[in-house]
């Protein structure tokens, strides 16, 4: 399934954190059962009020969206150990019909890739090392355990040996001349019912005899090979069987890839790309922070879709939202701001409206769908509603603003007034951050043609915090307009009581001087009955902009 993100903007106020959750909601309670509320930013006071107050808890935090190897690597990791043999690498390979597993120690890290390849060059040698062919590394419980026999006779220690294959199939003489030839301490001899070749390899000492068939093996043959210290396995395979089986009962160990590429679960995709795709690995094991495996990805999952979607509130500019917005599908905007330079890939509903909160459009789908609202959802609407709108004395506030809150009043049975006044009194960002945070709570950057800004808002009760901070405010407006190389970064002190704001504007000088608002102060200027960022702030800014640009 699909996860549908409902996410607002990076520097996310009291709007864009109510409106995400209650259109999540609403996006669940209409056949998205896929939709999460999301942020990218951290709440604030006055957030963490308005959750608290209705027992909600805040969003999600993703800070980055960007395809990542996680979203499309194989979360089942089919995997062996060093000491499985080869026979059962084999086999789970073809019942999950794969052609590489990773090995992983008891601590899943990975110490190589085992590839079917390297199987079969290893169990079927070339023509000029035929030797190889004969040649059995193995303990003898492995051996007995591949062959899915019983060890008869000998010791069930998993000492790895170094054995030769002898088949015995030719005449007793013909048998007795060729052991002749070998160390029978290494020899592992597979005979049939041939009693008189099983009496002379267990007279002659040989380091294991095989009795293949599935014959029962008699009393006094296992006496005679306890007396002479070799061991004896029985097999319920024919000879031939028997004997192709034996290579490989192996230790993967032996056969490993130890060169590999590994990806971090967390690395995106576009970065690793490239580098996974030009080399000659066709799988990739992928670790988590602590070096374990958690995942594998072939080359073939780089083109598998992501299945996370977004849906984004209160903006609909790139610049304002949530890392590698533009890398994933988007399938819904709702937004009450002007609108920017985002494109899509397909058509959308972008729904943008002129009023004052995110929130208004948002509890609309609510009414319009008839859609039951439950009281913590209402309480939320209305806190973004009151909160971007100032109790509906901003002056982006509408009628249909009025008739919402007076609705979401009803069902939540709160009263805005009183709401809004605990909602503003509940955190002074100028009394509890430090300038730096203070001042980039609630940025956002704008795009202009090809100049790039920022503007932030600070609600306040009266400017005595301002005046106090004034100057550390101003340095670090300067320090955030210069590390993002903005044209200019502005930063407006809004008074929601007596409705007037103050505004401080770090840039280049020859924009500065086309703010003609009364100067206060250098670089702070008086905006009397101006409270909105986006209706009154920006839309003059914008102009000043121009006119530097017209007089540049």
């Amino acid at each position: 399934m699909s996860e549908v993100l409902v996410i607002g903007h990076r520097n996310p106020d009291t709007d864009a954190i109510c409106s995400a959750i209650c259109y999540a909601e609403f996006k669940r309670l209409t056949g998205m059962p896929g939709a999460v509320a999301a942020r990218c930013g951290d709440t604030n006071d006055r957030i963490d009020f308005v959750l608290k107050t209705f027992g909600v808890p805040a969003p999600r935090f993703v800070s980055d969206v960007s395809p990542k190897v996680r979203d499309v690597m194989q979360t089942e990791v089919l995997s062996v150990t060093p000491e499985t043999t080869a026979a059962e690498a084999l086999g789970l390979m073809d019942s999950h019909n794969v052609r590489i597993l990773p090995v992983l120690d008891a601590q899943q890290r990975c110490l190589g890739l085992l590839s079917l390849f390297k199987l079969s060059k290893f169990l079927f040698p070339v023509t000029n090392r035929l030797m190889d062919s004969r040649r059995v590394l193995s303990s003898l419980p492995n051996l007995a355990r591949t062959l899915g026999g019983q060890l008869l006779v000998g010791p069930e220690e998993d000492r790895e040996e170094d054995l030769v294959l002898m088949i015995g199939a030719m005449g007793l003489e013909s048998f007795a001349q060729r052991l002749e030839n070998y160390d029978r301490n290494q020899l592992a001899v597979v005979v049939g019912d041939r009693w008189d070749i099983q009496n002379l390899a267990i007279r002659e000492g040989v380091r294991v005899l095989i009795v293949t068939g599935g014959l029962d093996v008699e009393t006094k043959t296992l006496d005679a090979a306890r007396r002479n210290r070799v061991s004896l396995i029985a097999s319920p395979h024919d000879t031939a069987t028997t004997s192709s089986l034996c290579r490989a009962a192996v230790a993967i160990r032996h056969m490993l890839n130890q060169e590999f590429l590994t990806l971090r679960e967390d690395a995106p995709l576009s970065e690793v790309k490239a580098e996974a795709t030009a080399s000659g690995f066709a799988a990739f094991p992928v670790t988590d922070a602590e070096g374990r495996t958690v995942g594998v990805l072939s080359k073939t999952d780089f083109l598998k879709p992501v299945l996370r979607k977004l849906i984004l509130v209160d903006h609909n500019e790139l610049s304002q939202a949530v890392l590698g917005a533009e890398e994933v599908e988007i399938l819904e905007i709702l937004d009450h701001h002007r609108i920017g330079s985002l494109t899509t890939q397909q058509p959308i509903l972008f729904r943008n409206e002129p009023v004052g909160s995110t929130s208004t459009i948002v509890a609309d789908c609510f009414f319009r769908h008839g859609v039951e609202m439950t009281k913590p959802i209402a309480g939320l609407l209305l806190a973004g509603l009151v909160s971007d709108t100032l109790n509906l004395t901003s002056p982006t506030t509408t009628p249909r603003d009025a008739d919402v809150l007076a609705r979401l009043e009803q069902i939540a049975q709160i009263n805005a007034r009183e709401f809004t006044d605990q909602l503003f009194a509940s955190g002074s960002l100028l009394t509890l951050k430090p300038a730096p945070q203070a001042i980039t709570t609630d940025c956002k950057e704008y795009r202009e043609n090809r100049a790039v800004f920022s503007v932030a808002q600070i609600e306040e009760l009266g400017f005595t915090q301002f005046w106090q901070r004034k100057d550390e405010l101003l340095c670090a407006l300067e320090r955030y307009r210069s590390e993002h190389k903005y044209v200019f970064s502005a930063l407006m002190v809004t008074d929601v009581v007596g409705q007037c704001s103050l505004l401080l504007v770090a840039g280049a000088k020859e924009f500065v001087e086309r703010v003609d608002y009364p100067a206060v102060e250098p670089g702070v200027f008086e905006m009397r009955d101006v409270v909105s960022r986006k209706k009154q702030l920006l839309p003059y800014l914008t102009h000043c902009l121009q006119r530097m640009k017209t007089h540049g």
